[in-house]
């Protein structure tokens, strides 16, 4: 019932600032001018001079018939509103079965905008948390990225250190095979000396 007093106020000021009358008259005249303007394109048109200023008062004459039509047509459509809300309001103040079904309609019709608003509401709200999530997701991921580098360069530091050690032992046993050889050739070279010494 508030919603409806609401709208009956916003009526009854929407209709005082225009009086219906005066938009019919104006209709009117709109017709009248857009008759004109048709009548004055067509014979335009019918005279073929060729110049340029025909084609630009052509395109004006064009202009201005469109911009007459879409106001015209505004004009229409606020006097049909108009029209519809001063109907409305009477039969509200009827008091009957009508009014009675209208009121009920406006009253449902203002809890679905409510509803409609909610659920709005909560798509928004929704769509906030899916952009979290995803910002979410995205964080991680890139945190699962640089731990899968982290990873990678200790398994790479892991060879290099396994492969330095195994090159030491390497180095180990050749440097033992190596001293094993000095002391044979060392102990050969003793024996060649002392056998070509005895002789």
């Amino acid at each position: 019932m508030a919603a409806s007093g609401q709208l009956s106020g916003a009526m009854d000021r929407v209709e005082d600032q225009v009086d219906p009358f005066f938009l019919l008259c104006l209709r009117d005249q709109l017709k009248q001018q857009l008759m004109e303007c048709g009548v004055a394109l067509h014979a335009s048109q019918g005279n073929h001079l060729g110049g340029a200023t025909e084609g630009k008062f052509i395109t004006c004459a064009l202009q201005d018939l469109e911009d007459a039509k879409t106001s015209f047509l505004n004009k229409t459509l606020a006097l049909q509103r108009i029209q519809l809300t001063t109907a409305l309001r009477n039969k509200i103040k009827e008091n009957d079965s009508g009014s009675r079904v209208i009121t009920e309609t406006i009253s449902h019709i203002l809890t679905l905008c409510k509803k409609i608003m909610e659920y709005q509401e909560q798509a928004r709200e929704k769509e906030q948390k899916l952009a979290d999530i995803k910002r979410k997701r995205f964080s991680l991921k890139e945190a699962a990225r640089q731990k899968l580098l982290q990873i990678q360069s200790m398994m790479k530091n892991q060879k290099e250190k396994q492969s330095s050690m195994e090159a030491k032992k390497m180095l180990a046993v050749m440097f033992k095979k190596l001293q094993k050889e000095r002391q044979l050739t060392s102990v050969i070279q003793n024996v060649f000396q002392v056998i070509c010494c005895s002789f």
